[in-house]
């Protein structure tokens, strides 16, 4: 199966007949001398490649380059001109908003509907309800007309219907751009997982997502095939061809000065409780309950950052079960999930007391945040114990904080950042 092509596309071109208005296209039909009145206008022009079964393909390319034309014509929305697209397995698509819905019917009642379009009886379509009602996480909006729906809210449940009809081949065509940060990191998660077993492809301008999730791409120009091969490389000649420079790569390595952290704090005011709809990962042994940043200037909590600022990130766990040799610790991503910088108490060379069961206690990190693009980011706490090279975790809370980061110009990100002087420290502890 690995060496048999999911997609084979062979010479296609898509030919549109374009008029000046409504009264040419008459005339051109009602003419016996057959004199044309249009100007043909070619989407896609010569254009093959395939796709291996397992294939996670890239296609990328300025607005009107022909690459939704492609999709479509991949999922027998319209049809060729000339030349030929194969398909080998059943194809789940994700196009623009209100592709495959009828806005006329409830959330519930299109579910259905797409299941039968791919296939399935209504019996088979109840066994999977429950995993897609959960995935979308839209509520009672299920059984409301989709037409009242915000384009959040589709997407949810768009990507869930797509990804639980269990195709051989995913079709993404930009439309998780909508979905807000943790939704769009909770598809890429699963899209991650699905690489595994099936063919991807991902219609996208962002670069990010081409270089992290792509084995391949594809650069489509007015219609032609430019390149075909290596993400990273002929992303950054698509970066250079758009904006007509080339990307320089930054060190990030800037060495800051020592902070003064003698400032005491009232945790139980400026801890927020978490969100209960994150994902968490661990044990029953310890749960980070609360997580605040705080801005060392001003000591108010603060969720808007810039390159270079002093901060204090305080971290609320409350234990259950004896935790010996514990490493407390964060990560910051960015909104693809990327790790953009980590660090723990274990690497930065403090060693922990046993933290006793049912008690509550909470650690604070002091560092400057890394100069980063502007945009948003995430920080995800955690909690385990043992070694860095042997540890288990208790309590892993994925995008805790969303973080807005200030645009201080362009930088390209290469690699992890590392945090600045970060000093790590137990404020204090409450019994259970």
């Amino acid at each position: 199966m690995e060496n048999q092509n999911a997609i084979e596309v062979k010479n296609l071109t898509k030919v549109y007949k374009l008029y000046k208005n409504q009264t040419d296209r008459l005339k051109e039909t009602l003419s016996f001398s057959k004199k044309k009145y249009h100007q043909n206008f070619k989407a896609l022009d010569q254009i093959s490649f395939n796709v291996k079964t397992g294939e996670c393909l890239g296609i990328i390319g300025k607005n009107g380059s022909g690459k939704s034309t492609l999709l479509k014509i991949l999922t027998g929305v319209l049809t060729p001109t000339e030349g030929s697209a194969k398909v080998n397995g059943k194809i789940s698509a994700l196009l623009e908003l209100g592709a495959g819905f009828n806005p006329d019917f409830t959330g519930m009642e299109n579910i259905y509907l797409n299941g039968t379009i791919m296939g399935y009886s209504q019996q088979e379509m109840d066994g999977k309800i429950e995993e897609i009602l959960g995935f979308a996480d839209i509520g009672e909006f299920i059984h409301q007309p989709v037409k009242s729906y915000s384009s959040g809210m589709f997407v949810r449940l768009a990507f869930a219907v797509a990804i639980n009809v269990d195709p051989d081949i995913l079709i993404i065509d930009e439309a998780l751009s909508v979905g807000d940060l943790r939704f769009q990191q909770k598809c890429y998660r699963k899209i991650d997982e699905l690489k595994k077993t099936k063919t991807v492809l991902f219609v996208t301008h962002d670069l990010s997502v081409i270089n992290k999730y792509c084995d391949r791409v594809l650069w489509i120009n007015e219609g032609v095939l430019l390149e075909d091969g290596d993400p990273k490389m002929i992303s950054k000649k698509y970066q250079a061809f758009m904006i007509g420079a080339d990307f320089k790569k930054v060190n990030f390595n800037k060495q800051t000065n020592d902070t003064d952290n003698n400032e005491s704090y009232q945790f139980e005011e400026d801890i927020d409780s978490l969100n209960e709809e994150l994902d968490v990962m661990g044990d029953d042994k310890a749960l980070i309950t609360g997580a605040s940043l705080i801005d060392l200037l001003t000591n108010e909590k603060t969720s808007v950052v810039e390159g270079d600022q002093e901060l204090k990130l305080l971290i609320k766990i409350d234990v259950y079960k004896e935790l010996e040799n514990p490493i407390v610790g964060f990560t910051i991503k960015d909104r693809l999930g990327n790790i953009i910088s980590q660090t723990n108490s274990y690497v930065l060379g403090n060693e922990m007391e046993s933290l006793s069961s049912g008690r509550g206690y909470v650690f604070c990190f002091d560092f400057r945040f890394p100069k980063l693009n502007h945009g948003q980011y995430t920080l995800s706490p955690a909690i385990a114990s043992g070694t860095q090279e042997d540890h288990r975790q208790h309590s892993w809370v994925h995008d805790a904080l969303v973080l807005q980061v200030l645009p201080i110009g362009y930088e390209e990100l290469s690699g992890i950042v590392h945090l600045s002087d970060v000093e790590f420290s137990s404020l204090s502890r409450k019994q259970g």
